[in-house]
């Protein structure tokens, strides 16, 4: 990993390095994952689909989502993939013979050329030695059948008798401990007596995996008290399969990984380690009746490194590279961090390190964090939105916007009249009867000596004293209409019109306690909604209408029921009114190009809007003539303004206006 140097403000080298997922940063937070979904919710994605969508991607430099993770999975088999090297798996296994081969053949020849009593007793020794040192001679160059064709060998030297046995012994605790992860410990130095447990225990277990295929119940505990070796850390029959199929799984896998010539000489060998007919019979009908219960494919592993390694070794990387295509496969098919739940997280990081177990408790630990800020909450089986979340995505929102406003210097819609009874501001006036004692000393002061002279004590008069000028807060009703119909998607101003909603939401419950809010969504109809079905609100794909007339009509009976003096609508829309209502007709008439009847109709509702002191702040996001022409006849009855936006820019001009029409100075 590259480390850049650096100085620090006293000049202190310190050094950076790349980030690469392990480095432990501050810890998630509920509303980092809540606001990296805000976007997706607000345009009308779901819940669950968007928790999906978090984990399968993740957020980039702060936690790592699943394919991240299966790519550290695919990483890690293939590093132990250009390690390592099976062309000498048998290396180890072939010196053994060879050591056997040595020790026969020095014991045949000091029997050859030993004295002895008699002439005959001399050329009969002889006579055996030759005969031994050419079936040694003539046993086969590959290695497998060599080992094979020694079970039927009569060995003249003890010593050479012992390796042999030792040599086949271990190849049976090597095989077996594969198919057997559990028993490793057990199949160490196998004694006869264990040698027939281990045959009565592969029978016993065949005769319960075929009795559970025949639909039977056999009793899994009793045979996990029976053999406690084998089933002790299993949950059931299912959990036991399981692992019994991965250590098949190993086998297959290093057969599948080898060369012809490499299957031939392991075929060679386990046909000498098991040439005991009763555990070869155990062991064939076991493989049969697993690869009936559990069929797995077989894995096959390009090994290409040169790093030498024992057939032990090569089983144990054979079964360690199948588990992280076990984990890939799950990885793969999950939809969420719950999917995730067969993982391991100790497994993981024995396999992939900690980095990938950084990054599968991350995961699992989303929706908790989740839910314990109370964000989201489980309805039966799905996950929604809690009424705090949605505030959270109207907070989050809102500083998008205002982030948006510094950065370009908004600021310019200020009054210039002056007042007092709100926020202090940074300006100062002389203090007047009913002023807010916000007192500034060091004026106070200043103001006595200049008018009193430079001398102490310094005297101080009524008409000395400095303080701060206030605001003063007006108490407003606002209605914000949004267009929900076709057009809205299409053009791209669905989402900006949601986001601004609920940044104005958010903006008047923190900052403007004392307002009222009313929300109306419009399309053929108009209703109210509520903050709550923001998050949730889609266009109306099949009802075609721009009904403004009732829009109009809903909002001014909503602000009706406000006392706030200060009432207005802010109208967000694409396009020109097209449908309205005719007296004593419940449904909608609809006309695409707008008729003049239509807006005739809407500009109706507009004069009693204004007849009733409601201001209209019209947000267009086209250019349409139609809009534009309508818009300027609205704003001639209303006295209301117009504002052309594009749709990304359309929160930073409603909050600005809002919020500067809220403070108003007076003199």
């Amino acid at each position: 990993m590259t480390e850049l140097p650096h100085l620090d403000d006293f000049g202190r080298e310190v050094r950076y390095s790349r980030w690469d997922g392990t480095q432990r940063l501050d810890a998630l937070e509920a509303d980092e994952l809540l606001g990296a979904m805000s976007d997706e919710l607000l345009a009308g994605g779901d819940l669950e689909d968007a928790l999906a969508r978090l984990s399968r991607w993740g957020m980039p430099g702060r936690m790592e989502g699943m394919k991240d993770l299966l790519e550290r999975l695919r990483s890690a088999k293939q590093k132990r993939a250009e390690r390592h090297d099976l062309s000498k798996v048998f290396d180890e296994l072939k010196e053994k013979l060879e050591e056997v081969k040595r020790l026969e053949r020095e014991g045949l020849e000091r029997r050859r050329d030993a004295q002895a009593p008699n002439e005959q007793l001399r050329q009969g020794m002889q006579k055996i030695a030759q005969e031994r040192l050419a079936q040694l001679d003539a046993l086969p160059d590959d290695f497998g059948r060599a080992v094979r064709a020694l079970k039927d060998y009569e060995f003249v030297e003890q010593k050479a008798a012992e390796k042999y046995q030792e040599l086949l012994k271990d190849l049976q605790e090597q095989v077996l401990g594969s198919y057997f992860k559990n028993m490793r410990d057990s199949l160490r130095n196998l004694t006869p007596e264990q040698l027939e447990r281990t045959r009565q225990m592969i029978r016993d277990l065949n005769r319960a995996l075929k009795e559970r295929m025949e639909g039977g119940e056999p009793d899994f505990e009793a045979f996990q008290r029976q053999y406690p070796e084998l089933a002790g850390s299993a949950k059931d029959w299912d959990d036991l399969l399981r692992q019994l199929a991965q250590g098949m799984a190993a086998m297959r896998s290093l057969w599948q990984s080898m060369s012809e010539e490499m299957r031939e000489q392991l075929e060679g060998m386990l046909g000498a380690a098991f040439n005991d007919p009763g555990l070869q019979s155990a062991m064939n009908d076991l493989a049969e009746t697993l690869s009936q219960l559990m069929p797995m494919d077989s894995y096959d592993h390009a090994v290409s490194g040169d790093e030498p390694m024992t057939l032990a070794e090569a089983l144990g990387l054979m079964d360690q590279m199948n588990q992280l295509s076990d984990m890939e496969d799950t990885v793969r098919s999950a939809r969420s961090a719950e999917d995730l739940a067969a993982l391991n997280a100790e497994d993981i990081e024995r396999l992939a390190g900690p980095g990938a177990r950084q990054s599968l408790e991350q995961l699992r630990k989303m929706t908790e964090l989740l839910e314990e800020a109370g964000l989201i909450r489980k309805d039966g089986e799905r996950y929604e939105l809690t009424p705090r979340g949605i505030r959270k995505i109207g907070q989050r929102s809102l500083e998008d916007i205002f982030a948006t406003l510094k950065r370009d210097a908004f600021g310019s819609h200020r009054a210039r009249t002056r007042g007092r009874g709100g926020d202090p501001t940074d300006e100062l006036k002389t203090y007047e009867f009913g002023d807010p004692f916000l007192l500034d000393l060091p004026d106070t002061v200043k103001n006595a000596v200049y008018r009193d002279g430079a001398h102490v004590p310094v005297k101080l008069a009524a008409e000395d004293f400095s303080v701060y000028r206030t605001e003063l807060m007006t108490q407003s009703a606002t209605a914000i209409l949004v267009d929900v119909s076709r057009s809205m998607l299409f053009r791209g101003c669905f989402l900006a019109a949601k986001k601004v909603t609920l940044a104005l939401d958010s903006l008047i419950r923190s900052t403007f306690p004392k307002d009222d809010l009313y929300i109306v969504g419009f399309s053929a109809l108009a209703s109210q909604l509520k903050p709550q079905d923001l998050p949730r609100l889609t266009w109306n794909e099949y009802i075609y209408g721009t009904n403004m007339q009732h829009a109009f009509e809903t909002a001014r009976t909503l602000l009706a029921r406000s006392r706030g003096k200060n009432k207005q609508i802010i109208l967000i829309t694409d396009g020109e009114p097209t449908a309205h209502f005719e007296p004593g007709d419940p449904e909608p008439k609809f006309a695409y190009p707008p008729t003049q009847r239509t807006r005739d109709m809407t500009l109706r509702e507009v004069l009693r809007c204004t007849r009733e002191g409601i201001t209209i702040n019209t947000f267009m996001l086209a250019r349409g003539h139609y809009l534009v022409d309508f818009v300027n006849q609205m704003s001639k009855i209303n006295t209301g303004r117009a504002f052309y936006v594009e749709p990304e820019r359309l929160g930073e001009y409603v909050l600005v206006d809002y919020v500067t029409h809220k403070r108003r100075r007076v003199a």
